[in-house]
C-alpha cells in the first residue's frame, strides 16, 4: 500500500469502489499466501482508503482468512514475473471453485504480457521475439532502420529503447537488454503513430470498459503514466472493436478478465493482465468511478463460484 499513488493506481481505485459498494477490502502481499490442509489462506489486513486525506489509507489488525470464504480475490502484482510469482499461482489455484479470482492464476501464468501479443499476431506491428544480436539488427534494417527493443518481463515503460541503424548505441542497447545474448527480448517495428499516443484500452470480461490515450513527453520515447506520459480521453474505434470481438474468447477462456490493451495506431502492442492500470484517468474523463462497474461485475460473478 506504501508504494501505490492514490490519485493514479487503478488498486486503489477498485479499493475505493470496493468500500461504496458496502463491502470490505482486504490486503496481503504474496508473500502472505500460504496452504495449509489443502485449502488457500491469506494473512490480511482490513484496509479503509480516503484519498481526499493526506493520510489517505489505515489498517486493521492482522487475521488470517480462507479464501474460500472471501468473495472474491483480485490479484495486483506489478512485474517482473519471478519465481515468487509463479508460486503464488499455483497456491492461487488450489482456491479455483472456491471463490472468485481475477485474473484467474494459471490466465497470469500462461500470459507473459508481451508474448500474449503473439496470439494475436494479425493485429500487431512486425515483431521478433529473440536473444540473437546479429538477428535483431538484421530485423531493424528489414523494418525501415527503426524499432523498439523490449524487455519480456518489464512495466511502466522499463528498459524499452528506441534501435535506429545509424545510432552507435544500437549494439550497446542490444547487449545490454539481452545480457549479451543470454536474454529474450521482443523487437518491433516503430510505429511513428506513438508521437500521437498510446492508447491503453480497458477491458472486463471481454467487453470494452473504456480508453485513454497516453501521450509521451517530448524528450521520450514511453508514453507510460509512470514515465510521464500525459493523458487525454479518447474513444474506441470500430475497427479496435472489430479486434477486441476477435481476442475476447481467447481472453475468457484463459480466466482474462481485468485486461489492459496497448495499441498504437492501428497496432496492438502489449496484453496486461497482472496489475492493468489507467482506470482512474478514464474515471475522471467520465465523470465517474468507472471501478464500480468491476466490482458490480464481482459482486455478479462472486454469486455463482
Amino acid at each position: 500500500m506504501e508504494r501505490l499513488l492514490p490519485s493514479k493506481d487503478t488498486t486503489v481505485a477498485m479499493q475505493r469502489a470496493t468500500q461504496a459498494r458496502g463491502h470490505t477490502s482486504l490486503h496481503c502481499e504474496p508473500k502472505d499466501v500460504f496452504v495449509q490442509g489443502g485449502e488457500t489462506f491469506a494473512k490480511v489486513r482490513p484496509v479503509t482508503v480516503d484519498t481526499s486525506k493526506s493520510t489517505w489509507f489505515t489498517y486493521g489488525g492482522h487475521t488470517d482468512v480462507r479464501l474460500g470464504d472471501i468473495d472474491a480475490v483480485f490479484i495486483r502484482k506489478d512485474p517482473p514475473f519471478d519465481a515468487a510469482y509463479l508460486y503464488l499461482t499455483h497456491l492461487l489455484e488450489v482456491a479455483r471453485g472456491k471463490t472468485l479470482l481475477v485474473n484467474d492464476p494459471a490466465g497470469l501464468r500462461n500470459a507473459n504480457e508481451k508474448l500474449y501479443t503473439l496470439h494475436f499476431t494479425e493485429f500487431m506491428p512486425r515483431t521478433l521475439v529473440t536473444s540473437d544480436a546479429d538477428r535483431i539488427h538484421q530485423f531493424v534494417k528489414d523494418v525501415g532502420d527503426d524499432a523498439v527493443v523490449k524487455p519480456l518481463d518489464g512495466a511502466g515503460g522499463a528498459g524499452v529503447m528506441r534501435l535506429r541503424t545509424g545510432d552507435d548505441n544500437r549494439r550497446s542497447i542490444v547487449d545490454t537488454l539481452t545480457h549479451e545474448g543470454r536474454v529474450l527480448v521482443m523487437v518491433q517495428q516503430y510505429v511513428p503513430a506513438v508521437r500521437s499516443g498510446d492508447k491503453r484500452i480497458l477491458l472486463l470480461d471481454g467487453e470494452v470498459l473504456g480508453a485513454i490515450n497516453r501521450i509521451p513527453r517530448s524528450d521520450d520515447l514511453r508514453s507510460n503514466i509512470h514515465a510521464g506520459g500525459r493523458v487525454e480521453a479518447i474513444e474506441v474505434t470500430d475497427t479496435e472493436r472489430a479486434m477486441i470481438a476477435k481476442m475476447a474468447p481467447r481472453l475468457r477462456r484463459d480466466g482474462l478478465i481485468f485486461v489492459g490493451l496497448d495499441v498504437i495506431g492501428d497496432r496492438l502492442t502489449e496484453v496486461n493482465v497482472t496489475s492493468p492500470t489507467g482506470i482512474q484517468e478514464l474515471s475522471q474523463h467520465r465523470g465517474r468511478e468507472v471501478a464500480e462497474d468491476v466490482i458490480a461485475w464481482a459482486e455478479q460473478h462472486a454469486q455463482t463460484v
